[in-house]
């Protein structure tokens, strides 16, 4: 093994879950300008995220409702806006296909006449 592969300044940090405010001290060698006094008295490093295991829904068997409605509307509207340039751009070749048929129909008529 490698002895300079892991890192030597381990110091114990303070995470904290911006969610529900749930803090945890750990060690590690993240970077970070923030502190927090700690429950024993000291001052840590602090570390906010966004998700811990006492957020996250794996975790404590939450199920939670995301924006679907947002998303269900937004799809469902792209989708009549699809459908609605669909029948634009058929009824744009059934004109071009009349105006030809037209066309072709004036010629024949004239060189008959």
């Amino acid at each position: 093994m490698k002895k300079t592969l892991h890192p030597k300044n381990y110091r114990p940090v303070v995470f904290q879950d911006l969610n529900n405010g749930f803090s945890f001290l750990t060690r590690s060698t993240v970077a970070t300008e923030e502190t927090i006094k700690w429950e024993d008295g000291n001052e840590y490093p602090l570390v906010k995220v966004h998700i811990t295991s006492a957020s996250h829904p794996f975790f404590t068997g939450e199920e939670r409702m995301m924006d679907i409605e947002g998303r269900v509307d937004k799809f469902e509207a792209r989708k009549k806006a699809a459908e609605a340039a669909r029948e634009a751009r058929a009824k744009a070749a059934q004109k071009q296909v009349a105006r030809k048929a037209a066309k072709a129909e004036k010629a024949t008529a004239k060189k008959n006449s």
